[in-house]
């Protein structure tokens, strides 16, 4: 495929979306029971989607698409596995966008092309279920959501509690008054991961096209780090263990809180405690957020972040606790809650029979494709929740206090602060306008 600029692409995926719009259905209008679908990013988490995916019977799998060749073809390679169907290979994802008869995208890149990819998705008529976090930084997100109310596709982020039944039965208990009224919630990503070393600067592997890997991202030099696993812990790519596991916590917490707005006043402290190596993102972080609330009343979300813990807290190493004038309710997606009543007075216990359900997610995507049924997590209700993870990241780069509009979504008094709520791009087709 001959390379187009971006212009050329968007003008030619709008004419697309005009002479297509009978297989490229708005929500709710699916033109047939299978839908077409193609995987872009068939890496750790990618593969667990084609697993997934791969079980339904109401599925046509079109692409796979990697910069990363190899990659991409035992990702089609695994398709072909399970299902006997034999999806086109890409490492240019252009090339899946400008195929009218896929109708969704599945998006597992890193972090820095999950905004650049789905708002060219959306743009090019296809619906999109991206991973989380979803965005690199969080005016990335507000572009998102223009994109997929801009061109009526269904937009879904990848934080599959949301789908969960065991998630949001404890959500159903918390509105039910068990544990009175609400007034703090608190998450936390409490594990022990490993040193990544120090790497120089080298050559990509060859069968990484490392130039289409970095997208819109200014050019810096190949580090082993970066691909094939490593490229959330560094600023360029990603939102450290925040955005990677985190996210999953603070969103389940601020669902639970019950507060569907940004935060008006963020602090936080975040440093390298333990790890001695090229990750740049602090493995030690604690970030609270303030909110202010109809009729004066003001709610405290917290988040506590350590890498390098060889001990669970509260017997989960990501988990979530609410509490409230009547009690509390602790625990995590993965091994269910515990209701407590007043003096720790154990009222109910929540045991699921596995995790977070991504097969149910998956459904809920496909459902909103079809009927235009509500998405679970679709990317207005994503973008609040990964915002505090970038507002906690910047409060903790800055060492400052933050004073947020959460209209606007600007920081007041506070440039340097400001500048992290965007990025820079370089002159590239999949930038973000």
């Amino acid at each position: 495929m001959s390379t187009i600029s971006r212009r050329q692409f968007v003008q030619r995926s709008a004419l697309a979306g005009l002479a297509t719009q009978a297989f490229t259905p708005a929500p709710g209008q699916a033109s047939e029971d299978r839908i077409s679908l193609a995987f872009i990013g068939p890496g750790g988490m990618g593969t667990n989607h084609i697993r997934t995916l791969c079980k339904r019977r109401d599925v046509t799998f079109s692409w796979v698409c990697d910069a990363d060749s190899s990659r991409a073809e035992a990702g089609a390679k695994l398709v072909r596995e399970l299902t006997g169907q034999t999806p086109r290979v890409a490492t240019d994802m252009r090339r899946v966008l400008d195929d009218r008869t896929v109708q969704a995208v599945l998006m597992a890149t890193p972090d820095h092309w999950h905004a650049p990819g789905a708002i060219l998705a959306a743009g090019a008529g296809k619906h999109v279920y991206v991973e989380k976090p979803c965005s690199h930084n969080l005016r990335e997100g507000r572009l998102m959501i223009e994109a997929a109310a801009r061109h009526k596709v269904c937009m879904q982020v990848g934080t599959q509690s949301r789908s969960t039944a065991h998630v949001i039965q404890v959500i159903e208990k918390l509105r039910s008054g068990i544990i009175g009224d609400i007034l703090a919630a608190k998450a936390w990503n409490s594990q022990l991961r490993t040193s990544h070393g120090r790497q120089p600067d080298s050559d990509p592997p060859p069968e990484l096209d490392y130039d289409l890997w970095l997208g819109p991202v200014p050019q810096v030099p190949f580090k082993k780090t970066y691909h094939p696993a490593h490229w959330r812990w560094f600023h360029h790519f990603g939102a450290g263990d925040f955005g990677n596991d985190g996210v999953h916590d603070i969103d389940i917490a601020r669902w639970g809180l019950g507060v569907e707005q940004h935060p008006s006043r963020i602090i936080g402290q975040g440093s390298k405690l333990f790890f001695d190596d090229d990750q740049q993102w602090p493995d030690t972080l604690y970030c609270a957020f303030e909110y202010d609330l109809p009729g004066g009343k003001t709610r405290q979300l917290i988040y506590e972040q350590r890498d390098w813990s060889p001990y669970v807290q509260e017997g989960h190493e990501n988990g979530c606790a609410w509490y409230g004038t009547q009690g509390m309710i602790i625990g995590g997606k993965s091994r269910g809650w515990k209701i407590f009543g007043p003096r720790n007075k154990l009222l109910e216990e929540i045991k699921p029979p596995s995790g977070p359900d991504l097969a149910a997610h998956h459904a809920n995507f496909l459902d909103a494709i079809r009927t235009g049924a509500r998405l679970n997590a679709d990317i207005t209700i994503n973008h609040l929740s990964t915002a505090l993870c970038h507002l906690g990241n910047i409060a903790a780069r800055t060492r400052s206090a933050l004073v947020f509009d959460p209209a606007t979504e600007q920081i007041s008094g506070n440039p340097d602060a400001s500048r992290l709520l965007q990025r820079s791009y370089r002159n590239h087709w999949a930038a973000p306008v």
